[in-house]
């Protein structure tokens, strides 16, 4: 009788530690903290762009990403601000809008804890920040110059 008792909280405790090993490495975590992990070598190798040379690579440039959705009231109010960044600052700027309906890894990729986001990175790729809500031009624009980069004003001619 006590032989069956032990045998079954043995059988317990190794079910439990099957079924969490198995959570944690399914979990996006894992692939973060086991440097062995084959996916993110493939998403590394994937992501890489082939070398070129720097006289006919395109030029890099600072970096916005928006991310929201369609049918979002702050982030139906921001669209018409990306767009006109995206114009006044063009080929000073890139701005991007990833609509997580459409997209919804981007909500993991990006690890997004709610909508609208917005990421601001330099033009090596850098992170330098985040803002969550709704956030004005002059904002943007703000948030950048806080990161040390700052942008003329459109109307300024460059000589």
């Amino acid at each position: 009788m006590r032989w069956k008792k032990i045998f079954s909280m043995k059988l317990f405790a190794v079910t439990t530690i099957i079924v969490m090993g198995l959570i944690f490495m399914a979990s996006p975590v894992s692939r973060t903290l086991l440097p062995g992990n084959p996916e993110v070598w493939a998403a590394e190798a994937k992501t890489k762009a082939p070398e070129k040379d720097a006289a006919t690579s395109p030029k890099k440039l600072p970096l916005l990403i928006d991310i929201g959705q369609k049918k979002c009231a702050p982030c139906d109010t921001m669209a018409p601000i990306l767009e006109q960044l995206k114009n006044e600052y063009k080929g000073r700027l890139t701005v991007v809008f990833i609509n997580v309906r459409e997209n919804s890894s981007a909500v993991e990729e990006y690890n997004i804890r709610g909508i609208p986001t917005q990421i601001f990175y330099d033009a090596s790729g850098k992170e330098l920040g985040r803002h969550l809500g709704f956030i004005s031009k002059e904002q943007i624009l703000q948030s950048f110059k806080k990161f040390g980069i700052e942008f003329k004003n459109p109307e300024q001619k460059t000589r």
